[in-house]
């Protein structure tokens, strides 16, 4: 079932979306504010969020900010403000889509459907991602340098996947952690500078000079190695 979360200060208006939602067979949760919404899209398989710009906590542009810096889930925007500054700020924030309300819930709907259709998460994953002499093998999880296997543990592949599978993304500690080690693991970012150390090590990348994982002094790791990976050439028929 298609995971919509709804992001509104206004009840009647999380009411009036959760009802239509569900009853054309959406999965539906809420957020009242702007950090219930960013927890709820680290914590939670989203596969789209509607957002109110004008949240008690913080301005909606802010919100799209921090969810685009660890999820690519399609945003639509709800909001009442219709002038072009707003629209076009919170589409560079990265918003998806944008409806002004007062809105009919057949336009929502439809562009509900536009987005999903859109969203990478419809696409094919590639079944191996090459950045240069490195390979990694999604389907068999092997990781080639060179040609020669490098062998990691399964957290350090699971870190590794992470990060080639979002390239050129702001990936924060929390998220990273949640994503590896799970939801009770959020604040141990020490967990990270010692499996992202290893990683480096046994890639030949360096923090100093670093070619595959950057460290963003503070806040997470951002993959460098390729922005646009390639997926793995097939041998050549015999």
């Amino acid at each position: 079932m298609t995971r919509v979360l709804v992001v509104d200060d206004e009840s009647q208006i999380r009411r009036a979306l959760r009802t239509s939602l569900e009853a054309h067979g959406y999965e539906v949760r809420t957020a009242s504010n702007g950090e219930e919404a960013i927890v709820a899209a680290a914590e939670t398989a989203l596969d789209l969020v509607f957002l109110d710009l004008g949240l008690p906590d913080l301005d909606g542009t802010d919100v799209i900010r921090r969810v685009r810096s660890f999820s690519d889930v399609p945003v639509i925007v709800l909001s009442v403000r219709d002038r072009q500054a707003d629209k076009v700020a919170a589409l560079d924030a990265g918003a998806d889509d944008y409806v002004t309300k007062p809105f009919g819930m057949e336009e929502v709907l439809a562009r509900l459907r536009a987005a999903l259709r859109r969203s990478p998460a419809d696409q094919a994953e590639p079944a191996t991602l090459t950045f240069g002499a490195l390979a990694v093998d999604l389907g068999r999880r092997l990781v080639t340098l060179d040609g020669e296997r490098i062998h990691l543990t399964k957290t350090e592949y699971a870190l590794l996947e992470a990060l080639v599978t979002n390239p050129g993304k702001l990936l924060t500690h929390q998220w990273l952690l949640r994503r590896v080690w799970g939801p009770g693991y959020a604040n141990e970012s020490h967990y990270l500078r010692v499996y992202v150390r290893a990683i480096r090590r046994k890639l030949g990348d360096h923090a100093s000079a670093p070619r595959l994982i950057l460290t963003e002094p503070g806040v997470g790791y951002r993959w460098i190695g390729d922005e646009s990976p390639q997926p793995a050439e097939p041998p050549p028929s015999p």
